[in-house]
């Protein structure tokens, strides 16, 4: 018989700051040895929920509870943070705000250490838990020398260096890694489960790459209800991630745009498992074929060019002879395995690094020798990790930093801010301190920040990463509109679908070279560059060699057209 691990019972939660309860009466029990996923929009209460799990609710974040919340058959109000840390290890989203060694090891072990293990014991325990999530060559290694993939692994390995630890929550664990290394870290994950029987639960909202392993049911909140609560089959064939704005796989969505009628045994989890009667076959190439997606016109105005940039860290080759363009207008993507140069690549641009050698031009001046301060009138960059740029306490400060330093009057100041938060779905937090903010939420402040000032070109550093479906949607087509004006973007991605659905065409980077340059559509469906750059083909293209469309690129385009003018209602 199953063992309930943990159990919601009429559980709501309260903020002391808040009018409305975060969560309301969750009934939700999950068994020893299950793997779930929580899916939900932004604001859903996924984040409160975990919180709730791993002791911050109530003793960090204070709240009302109604209800009760047991683990293992324990209230957690009557348990401290501590006690509650010894059954449940969480992962966060942010691996760096959870590391404490200066090296692999030490971080391992840092529990160990404070229940004073004696040495030899803990240095078992450490090369034990290394091998099992496969770092146990790097146990000597810095954090800081380690790639994304990598130091999640050493955050994985630190809650469970704990033998007493039997829940693993994962918060977004793919939202900082390219898709091979994504589909690299689910399988670890799978194994760590089969392996250990340890009950997980994991927030994503990357659903297609979360469902590259198998779960055993999915919990779907939304205004901090439970709306769904059974198995991914079951959640995959009926309305409800449409319904509260999550990405359903582009696979089945293609399904469901030509008519065919889904159920749940038709292997919906993965597109390998996907079993398409010949009827549904029939009317998916009869959609694709009432039309078809003109090419773009190409940019003409040639607005940023690197010539020969290479750039090391010390003797170090980074960056080897890299050579392109950017025209005026244009929407560029910049893709790449987790290391391949890509963020220094951006930094150099914005001078932010010092290259040893080439040129960079913006709007035919050379800006090689130019200032930061100089760069910056004319380019804005968006960090990966929102915690690295913000600099202020209250979310309106924050946003208006920039124009208050360039000397714009404060009505200017507050018509352009209040508007900038709205399209980013911040105005309704404008009077927020940052703190009270998800990790999500801060993304989209230091987006904000930098939109406000309207730069000739904008780079950003995976601006849709911890960011719910309608709030992708939300900001990308603004950024389009922004396009579309005539400002030039680049995003640095490891998400396939805004590479094809938003830029034009994508610069390729693997081990610090440049291996390809070419359109979105032609990188994603060539095997040798998706390989070597770490990158994962779109189900969309092979959904149509599997009912044998002719040409699936342009089924691709066609989709994505499509869907686009779809979503544009949401607006």
């Amino acid at each position: 018989m199953r063992q309930p691990i943990i159990e919601f019972n009429h559980f709501t939660f309260k903020y002391y700051s808040q009018t409305d309860p975060t969560l309301k009466n969750i009934d939700v029990t999950i068994y020893q040895g299950e793997k779930v996923l929580i899916l939900g929009p932004s604001g859903s209460g996924k984040s409160t929920l975990v919180h709730c799990l791993n002791g911050l609710v109530p003793f960090s974040y204070k709240g009302d509870i109604e209800g009760e919340l047991l683990i293992k058959g324990n209230d957690t109000r009557n348990l401290d943070i501590f006690t509650i840390s010894r059954m449940v290890g969480t992962v966060l989203q942010d691996t760096d705000g959870q590391f404490i060694g200066l090296n692999v090891g030490e971080d391992i072990a840092f529990s160990l250490e404070n229940e004073k293990v004696p040495q030899h014991v803990m240095k078992e325990s450490v090369q034990r838990v290394a091998e099992l999530v496969e770092i146990e060559h790097h146990i000597d290694h810095s954090i800081h020398e380690l790639s994304g993939g990598q130091k999640q692994r050493v955050s994985v390995g630190g809650v469970m260096v704990n033998e007493e630890v039997e829940i693993l929550l994962f918060d977004e664990p793919l939202a900082n890694l390219d898709p091979a290394t994504g589909q690299y870290a689910m399988e670890l994950i799978d194994r760590i489960h089969q392996e250990t029987n340890k009950t997980i639960m994991m927030i994503e909202h990357r659903l297609e790459d979360a469902l590259h392993i198998d779960f055993d049911r999915v919990i779907v909140l939304d205004e901090g209800e439970v709306v769904f609560n059974g198995a991914p089959k079951q959640l995959l064939a009926s309305h409800v991630l449409n319904q509260v704005h999550i990405r359903e796989p582009l696979y089945l969505k293609a399904l469901k745009y030509s008519g065919c009628e889904i159920e749940p045994d038709m292997g919906l989890e993965h597109i390998d498992t996907l079993n398409i009667a010949e009827d549904c076959q029939r009317q998916l190439k009869q959609w694709y074929s009432k039309s078809k997606e003109q090419g773009e016109e190409d940019a003409s105005t040639p607005l940023l060019e690197v010539n020969n940039l290479n750039f090391r860290y010390q003797q170090d080759p980074i960056l080897q002879n890299i050579s392109f363009s950017i025209q005026q207008g244009e929407m560029v993507s910049i893709v790449g395995k987790n290391g391949a140069g890509k963020s220094t690549l951006s930094k150099l641009i914005c001078g932010f690094e010092t290259m040893n050698s080439g040129q960079i031009f913006l709007g035919g001046q050379d800006i090689t020798n130019q200032t930061i301060f100089e760069r910056a009138n004319h380019i804005g960059f968006v960090l990966q990790n929102p915690n690295h740029m913000i600099s202020k306490h209250m979310i309106y400060d924050e946003v208006a930093l920039g124009l208050v330093n360039r000397g714009y009057s404060q009505k200017e100041i507050e018509e352009r801010v209040w508007e900038t938060l709205k399209v980013c779905g911040l105005y309704q937090f404008r009077n927020w301190p940052i703190s009270a903010l998800s990790y999500g939420q801060k993304k989209r402040v230091t987006i904000a920040s930098i939109l406000v000032l309207e730069p000739n070109i904008i780079i950003l550093d995976e601006p849709t990463a911890g960011q719910d479906f309608r709030h992708y949607t939300e900001m990308m087509e603004f950024l389009r509109q922004l396009n579309d004006n005539g400002t030039t973007i680049l995003f640095i991605t490891h998400d396939m679908h805004l590479m094809l659905e938003y830029t034009s065409r994508s610069i390729v980077l693997a081990d610090g070279r440049l291996i390809a340059d070419e359109s979105a559509v032609d990188v994603i469906t060539n095997d040798e560059i998706v390989e070597k750059a770490n990158l994962k083909r779109t189900s969309l293209f092979d959904i149509a060699v599997k009912v044998g469309i002719s040409d699936p690129k342009q089924f691709v385009h066609h989709f994505i057209s499509y869907d686009r003018k779809v979503r544009a209602r949401w607006q």
